[in-house]
């Protein structure tokens, strides 16, 4: 076990009751449980229960999204969790449970103002997007009151990026949008999630270019990682990849013997695992 904890930079709500909610009882996600296996990571834990998980794994702290997405088929908001949902977690244990506030660009203003309160009141570290089945990419204007608000508090803001599993137009997921928003704001740190897949190198091309985009590699097993995204992280890319898990959709135990397995300098390893989210997060 290495000597310096694990952060996990995008676990879902683990709840009994989110669970059932958001995934057994979700038609939009039926697919993606059943592509994945995802079945028994779904049952839900108690926060007890999942502390003793994450412990087995030397995971000190995972970032919990409040989910705003919007169905591409229904036109009505699929995941519609609620801040105190996290906050109820994250004040059971501060210094392990993080919330990252969901976007839903259809609040607008009251939206904004909701981010502020996430952070000032409930003490949560960033803010989440997941735009595809609102249509829009991470570089439309309707994002951009939430950007400036991230910039205002010190916040990053986490993206998904690459294809969508779910049904929704993948193309807005492309990660040179990110491109316009980094541009715009440089000093928003902005974090490409889900490896960008199937546009690895384009990510790893916006991360390369802008000091204030990173990536995380949610939602993908190490063994199926591109090699072009491992030889990035373990060299020139050391300090701009950390590590996550999308869970329920990834594993901490498997994952992380996973990554034993890539042949990583340990000091990129260590970057990946713990520095690099410490550092964009602005962990203690």
């Amino acid at each position: 076990m290495n000597d310096y904890p694990v952060i996990d930079t995008w676990c879902n709500l683990f709840t009994p009751a989110s669970m059932e909610k958001n995934y057994a009882d979700n038609p939009e996600m039926a697919h993606v449980v059943k592509l994945w296996s995802m079945g028994e990571r779904t049952r839900g834990w108690t926060t007890q229960e999942f502390s003793r998980i994450l412990d087995a794994s030397n995971v000190s702290t995972v970032i919990i999204p409040v989910w705003q997405s919007w169905s591409h088929k229904t036109q009505r908001m699929f995941w519609d969790m609620k801040v105190e949902e996290v906050a109820e977690v994250t004040r059971a244990d501060p210094k392990r449970f993080k919330g990252m506030f969901g976007i839903n660009p259809y609040a607008r203003m009251d939206g904004v103002r909701a981010l502020e309160s996430a952070v000032r009141d409930h003490g949560f570290i960033a803010a989440q997007l997941h735009h595809y089945g609102y249509n829009l990419n991470p570089a439309d204007k309707a994002f951009f009151p939430f950007y400036a608000k991230c910039v205002e508090l010190d916040i990053p803001v986490m993206i998904q990026m690459g294809h969508s599993a779910e049904l929704m137009p993948s193309e807005v997921g492309r990660p040179i949008h990110l491109d316009e928003v980094a541009l715009y704001f440089p000093e928003l740190r902005i974090i490409g999630a889900h490896t960008g897949w199937p546009w690895v190198e384009e990510l790893i091309a916006m991360a390369w270019k802008h000091a204030n985009v990173y990536i995380a590699t949610t939602a993908h097993l190490p063994k199926y990682w591109d090699k072009s995204l491992v030889h990035f992280l373990n060299s020139r890319g050391r300090g701009k990849v950390m590590y996550g898990t999308d869970f329920p959709v990834v594993n901490h135990e498997q994952s992380l013997a996973q990554i034993e397995q890539l042949g990583l300098k340990p000091e990129a390893r260590k970057a990946l695992l713990y520095d690099t989210a410490r550092k964009v997060f602005k962990l203690d």
